[in-house]
């Protein structure tokens, strides 16, 4: 499961800071871009971008089959992925928001000061309507993705082979980190942090709930005020030109 999904992704992103570590450009110089166009053509590259959604989402269906099978009550009832919750789990998620949101945001802008992170590029570099509805659903993929299966799947199953809690806690918030790394030294840090925090909730709460609501709030407030962001603090957003 989780070499189809996570793991997968941990591997390529740890390729991708070696080749950026050796190259001999410092990181603050570099980029790594996501959510780009992937045909010139628009309908071709929604349609693209859609199929890609849809690929990445079918290990989140994949894991909550197998919770399924190896429980009496279906997947998403097992770690909370559901609307039982109600208010309290849109509250849990704004708290989360303002807890790892706000400071994330500034953690990835002092890591760009100190050149230990790349310039994240969230957005395609010509913005159409269709643009806004895919970036959307690429947030939420993300927040499916990351927490049904880095967190919700995961503590089921090592908690099923007997590790300790903050083991758990700790060894994913450790996997978390390690597929940011092409992004930098400073997102891994960061997405540790966010990994341990969001950990600790669940296994407080038993929730994954408030988890994917959170990190999809946080995805899609950067993917939509990036432009933005970029005309406030381009020195800071923006790649630094090599030998500057």
């Amino acid at each position: 499961m989780l070499t189809l999904s996570l793991l997968g992704s941990s591997a390529y992103a740890v390729l991708s800071l070696i080749d950026k570590l050796s190259s001999g450009t410092p990181l603050g110089s570099q980029s790594a871009s996501i959510n780009q166009s992937t045909a010139e053509r628009p309908w071709l590259d929604v349609a693209q971008q859609l199929v890609g959604l849809t690929v990445a989402l079918a290990p989140v269906a994949l894991a909550l089959y197998l919770l399924t099978l190896s429980s009496r009550r279906r997947g998403w009832q097992v770690i909370g992925l559901d609307a039982r919750g109600g208010r309290r789990d849109t509250a849990r998620a704004l708290l989360l928001l303002a807890a790892i949101g706000v400071p994330g945001i500034a953690f990835y802008l002092l890591g760009r000061a100190i050149g230990i992170t790349s310039a994240v590029v969230p957005t395609p570099e010509t913005i159409a309507w269709w643009s806004i509805p895919l970036l959307v659903l690429s947030a939420v993929r993300a927040g499916l993705v990351e927490e049904v299966i880095g967190i919700g799947y995961l503590y089921t199953r090592l908690g099923e082979l007997g590790w300790r809690p903050w083991t758990i806690i700790l060894s994913a918030a450790v996997m978390r980190g390690s597929y940011h790394l092409y992004q930098g030294i400073g997102p891994f840090l960061g997405n540790v942090v966010m990994g341990i925090v969001f950990g600790w909730c669940y296994r407080r709460w038993g929730r994954v709930m408030p988890l994917v609501l959170a990190h999809t709030a946080i995805d899609v407030i950067v993917f939509l005020c990036y432009p933005l962001a970029v005309q406030w603090w381009p020195e800071l957003l923006v790649p630094e030109p090599v030998g500057s």
